[in-house]
C-alpha cells in the first residue's frame, strides 16, 4: 500500500508512524513545507518505508505527481484546506481522509459525492478522536439497539499531572481551543437541532482511574451527526472533559472579552484581545515535557428487545513516553491512521461519507487495539416499565 501524508505536524507524524508500522505498507509520502519539523520517532522509517518531500501544499499542481500510484491520500492540515484537496483526490483516482472539524467545510465535501462515486474513490472527512472515533462509537451503539433515545459524547485532552490556575495544558492549539469555547454548539434536544452556549451545561462525570471530571457543551467534536438523526433520536450533545473548575474560568475570561479578535486601542496601537490572551497563556500552557492523557466517554441509551438498555465505551488513553508520542497523537493520529489503512483495503464505501456513516465499528476498534489503544464497552440492562 502507498500512502501521501499533507503536513508532518503532530497529527500527520503520528499517523504516518503507524501507517509505516504496517506489514503491507510499501510506501508512505509525507509531504510539509518544512519536513524538518517532522517528530523524531520517524527517524527508524526513514531509509526504507518514509520519504520527505519538501513543498508548499497550497500548490497543487506541484502535488499530482505525488499522487499518482498512491492508494490513499492523508490530509494533516487545517481544515480549511480539505476542500481543495478533496477535490485533488478525485481528481487522482486515490481515496482520502483527513482531520476535519469543521462542519461547513464537510458539507461541502459531500457535495461531491457524485464525482467520488463517478471515480470509484472513498472520501471520508472527520477522522481523527472528535470528530472521528467517537462518533463511530456513538454509531455502533446505535446500531446495536433497536431504537436510540439519547447519545452523550464526552472527550477531553489533559495534562496527566494538572497544575493550578487552570488544570490545563494546551495538546494542539490555544487558538482551537478558544474557537470551541466561543462557537455556538449544535445539539439534539427533542428531536430538533438546537444551539447551546459553549461553556454551558457543567455536570459531574466520573472515570474509575481519574476521579471526577467536569464536562460542559463545546463546538466541533460531534460533526453532523445531529442533522443526520434529526427527527430520529432525541437527544444527542457532545461535552468536552477538563478538571472541575475549568469552565467557570473560562467562561469569566470569555465575558470579561479577553476571547474577543476586535482589536481594542491600548496605548495608542490597536490590538486583538485573543491575541494578548493566547501571547500570554501560550508559554505557561504549552508543556511538551509534561505528560497528557485523553478521556472518552460515550453513553447510547435505548431499546433493546424489550428492556431499556444503556451502552456505555470508555477509553483512557496515555502518551508513550518511549517513542514520545503524546496521548492526542496517538488517539487522533492513529485514528486517522486505522480509516486510511481501512480505505486502502477497500473497506470503505464509494462516494463522501463521514466516518459514522460508512466505518465499520468492529473492524475500526480492532485496528485501534493493534496501536495498543483500548476501548472498553459495557452494557446494562433495565427491565422496561
Amino acid at each position: 500500500m502507498k500512502y501521501l501524508i499533507l503536513g508532518c505536524g503532530a497529527q500527520g507524524s503520528a499517523c504516518a508512524l503507524e501507517l509505516a508500522r504496517q506489514g503491507d505498507t510499501n510506501k508512505v509520502v509525507v509531504v510539509d513545507k518544512n519536513p524538518q519539523s517532522r517528530a523524531q520517532f520517524l527517524t527508524p522509517y526513514l531509509d526504507n518505508v518514509i520519504e520527505f518531500v519538501q513543498l508548499d501544499i497550497t500548490e497543487h499542481s506541484d502535488l499530482l505527481p505525488l499522487a499518482e500510484d498512491i492508494d490513499v491520500i492523508v490530509s494533516a492540515l487545517p481544515y480549511y484546506l480539505n476542500y481543495e484537496i478533496t477535490k485533488l483526490a478525485i481528481e487522482c483516482g486515490a481515496h482520502y481522509c483527513d482531520l476535519g472539524g469543521n462542519t461547513d467545510i464537510v458539507d461541502q465535501q459531500k457535495r461531491l459525492s457524485n464525482l467520488a462515486v463517478e471515480a470509484e474513490v472513498s472520501i471520508v472527512p472527520d477522522c481523527g478522536l472528535a470528530p472521528g472515533l467517537v462518533n463511530i462509537l456513538a454509531q455502533s451503539g446505535i446500531n446495536e439497539l433497536n431504537s436510540t433515545e439519547s447519545v452523550k459524547i464526552y472527550v477531553g485532552g489533559l495534562p496527566t499531572n494538572p497544575e493550578p490556575p487552570l488544570n490545563y495544558q494546551i495538546v494542539y492549539s490555544m487558538e482551537g481551543v478558544l474557537d470551541y469555547y466561543t462557537t455556538p454548539v449544535l445539539v439534539l434536544e427533542q428531536g430538533k437541532v438546537i444551539e447551546k452556549q459553549p461553556l454551558s451545561g457543567i455536570e459531574q462525570l466520573e472515570f474509575e482511574t481519574l476521579g471526577m471530571l467536569e464536562a460542559f457543551y463545546t463546538a466541533g467534536g460531534i460533526s453532523d451527526m445531529p442533522f443526520l438523526y434529526q427527527g430520529k433520536i432525541a437527544e444527542m450533545s457532545y461535552k468536552t472533559l477538563r478538571y472541575p473548575g475549568h469552565a467557570a474560568l473560562m467562561r469569566s475570561f470569555r465575558e470579561l472579552g479577553l476571547f474577543e479578535q476586535t482589536p481594542v486601542a491600548v496605548n495608542g496601537a490597536k490590538v486583538s484581545p485573543r491575541d494578548a490572551f493566547i501571547a500570554s497563556v501560550e508559554p505557561i500552557l504549552l508543556k511538551p515535557d509534561s505528560p497528557d492523557l485523553v478521556a472518552v466517554k460515550v453513553i447510547v441509551t435505548g431499546q433493546k428487545d424489550d428492556d431499556d438498555c444503556e451502552l456505555t465505551y470508555e477509553m483512557v488513553e496515555y502518551n508513550d513516553a518511549v517513542l514520545n508520542v503524546s496521548a492526542m497523537m496517538r488517539t487522533t493520529g492513529f485514528s486517522l491512521a486505522a480509516i486510511a489503512i481501512m480505505l486502502a483495503n477497500s473497506k470503505v464505501k464509494n462516494g463522501v461519507h463521514t466516518p459514522s456513516e460508512c466505518i465499520d465499528s468492529d473492524s475500526f476498534i480492532s485496528l485501534l487495539k493493534n496501536c495498543d489503544i483500548k476501548i472498553n464497552k459495557t452494557s446494562a440492562m433495565l427491565q422496561a416499565q
